[in-house]
């Protein structure tokens, strides 16, 4: 120990009398006054190599201040040992380092018991390390200073005072560093050990693994959002498609309209089939808004040719079909069970052709491709409701009426003319005798009739034959008119059928002609002709009965049954 250490002014000495405290021996017990602890050995070191004892008692009374501090020789470097190959690590100790044997970092420390020399096995324990470990921040990297592990850092450094305190004014840290490894360089300003950027294992935040519920949530939320954007991405796609679609159509036309347009009506044909050819010559805006409108109306649809406006009003088109405006077009309608007479008048009133020119365009049948034995257009004139352009021929009117009835019995599988002129005398007795729901049992009797049997003897007995014969529509003629063979319309004279039509069968009637049903009966009578109520049977007996039930009702309703 150098003599000038000794401060004789202060009048305080060691615990065994030997010598007077120094500065630094001073302040350790200033430092740890009221401690049990002891001070450290380095607190005593003057220089000296050699190792002093581990720990000093503390003196029972603080020291005065001590004359100015003289320089104490800094140890000498240690030379590391040559580094292995490969970057040596540290093993873990088997028992966690305590304060006492921390290393160098413990003398940073000011509650320890000791303070350790910086000793050559702990720089190459830090040399070792700094071999594998780099600090991420440059300036401690640049410093060399390194850290074998979070846990002894933390464990060195966890107070709150900086470096320099743990050095007294006589003993700087440059007494235990080299020049190049100063105490101000190991923590740099914003690299406190406050900082937790070395912080142990028990400072570290773990990132938890969202739990199941969080993980569902999140899952359901990505799949809600996937379904707004399909949603929304097919709101937008049918904006663009509805003109593809056709759904962008306008409901109406504001009308008038402009041109001409002719439609044509098949017989049979419905609404929805008309609507589209409305729609597709530009007629009407929208089919279904039109059939909207003619259901409303209430009206039926007929056949004929229809002359239209190009871009009309639903209403406008309605009427022309229902020829509620016949100023536009040609239009009549005639009835089921008409005589060719009626017929033709009907069709004069409606086209404004004469009657004259209508009766020799029917009495002359094969124009118009009927069989030689036909004598005018009668039983041809198929019912219904036509409208056909202004100004249309009157043939080519007639010729229409009759492709009807053609058209209708090739539907049913007769193509023979003379077939076919047949089966036309058959449904217009069928439309004449029967009600409608009977019709197909009237066609299968007036055939068991034709054939031989012992009841009717091949005649047919029809009343409404024999009145349309004498030119009359009243059942009511004499037994003499009955008698009258003149009467090629007397089925109770003459046997076999008619000579030709008695009236125009509608479509119900030449189906049934067609088609008859296949039964036993010979006679019928309607006994109700409001309900047209109709009876058969087999035998004159029978039918004598039924026959007395109709002449009840026709008291009971005078003059119905003229």
């Amino acid at each position: 120990m150098s003599p000038s250490n000794n401060d004789d002014a202060s009048g305080a000495t060691s615990n065994d009398g030997a010598r007077p405290l120094t500065r630094k021996e001073l302040r350790a017990l200033e430092k740890h006054t009221g401690s049990s602890d002891v001070v450290p050995e380095q607190a005593y070191e003057t220089g000296q190599d050699a190792p002093a004892p581990a720990t000093a008692p503390v003196p029972e009374a603080a020291p005065a201040p001590a004359p100015a501090p003289v320089p104490v020789r800094a140890p000498e470097p240690v030379q590391a040992p040559e580094p292995d190959p490969e970057p040596a690590v540290p093993t873990v100790p088997e028992t966690p380092p305590s304060i006492q044997d921390a290393g160098p970092a413990a003398a940073h420390q000011p509650d320890d018991a000791q303070v350790q020399e910086y000793q050559p096995e702990e720089q190459h324990f830090y040399e070792a390390h700094d071999a594998g470990h780099h600090h991420p921040d440059e300036a401690l990297h640049e410093a060399g200073h390194h850290y074998p592990d979070e846990e002894h850092h933390d464990a060195g450094h966890h107070d709150d005072r900086h470096a320099d305190d743990h050095y007294p004014d006589d003993h700087h840290a440059d007494d235990h560093y080299p020049d190049d490894h100063h105490a101000d360089d190991h923590y740099p300003d914003d690299h406190h050990p406050d900082t937790g950027l070395f912080a142990g294992p028990a400072a570290v935040s773990v990132v938890a693994k969202p739990s199941k519920k969080v993980r569902r949530r999140r899952r359901l939320l990505a799949l809600f959002l996937t379904l707004v954007v399909f949603v929304a991405a097919i709101a937008v796609g049918a904006q663009f498609l509805k003109p593809l679609l056709g759904n962008d159509k306008a409901a109406d036309y504001p009308g008038p309209g402009t041109g001409e347009v002719i439609v044509s009506v098949q017989p049979g044909e419905g609404t929805r089939s008309v609507a589209t050819k409305l729609e597709s010559g530009k007629v009407v805006a929208n089919a279904d808004t039109f059939l909207q409108a003619f259901a409303s109306s209430g009206g039926t649809l007929s056949p004929g040719d229809y002359t239209f406006m190009m871009e009309m009003k639903n209403s406008d088109a309605v009427s022309v079909l229902l020829g509620t405006d016949k100023s536009k077009v040609i239009y009549f309608a005639l009835s089921a069970g008409l005589r060719v007479g009626e017929s033709l008048q009907a069709i004069s009133e409606g086209s404004g052709v004469s009657l004259q020119q209508l009766k020799e365009l029917s009495n002359a049948p094969a124009q118009f491709g009927l069989p030689a034995n036909a004598k005018n257009l009668e039983g041809y004139l198929a019912p219904g409701e036509y409208r056909f352009p202004l100004g249309t021929p009157a043939k080519d009117i007639l010729q229409s009426l009759v492709k009807g009835t053609t058209d209708e019995l090739v539907a049913q599988g007769i193509t023979d003319p003379a077939k076919q002129y047949e089966a036309v005398i058959v449904a217009s007795i069928v439309q004449a005798e029967g009600g409608q729901a009977e019709y197909g049992d009237v066609a299968g009797a007036i055939y068991n009739r034709l054939k031989p049997n012992d009841q009717t003897s091949g005649y047919l007995q029809v009343d409404s034959a024999v009145t349309y014969g004498l030119g009359t529509k009243s059942f009511n003629f004499t037994d003499e008119e009955r008698q009258d063979k003149s009467n090629l319309y007397n089925t109770y004279a003459n046997p076999g059928l008619p000579p030709g039509p008695i009236g125009s069968p509608g479509k119900t009637a030449i189906d049934a002609a067609a088609k008859p049903k296949t039964n036993d009966y010979l006679y019928w009578v309607t006994i109700n002709l409001d309900t047209k109520e109709t009876k058969f049977s087999k035998t004159l007996d029978e039918h004598n009965v039924y026959v007395n039930q109709y002449n009840t009702w026709c008291q009971a309703n005078v003059g119905r049954c003229t």
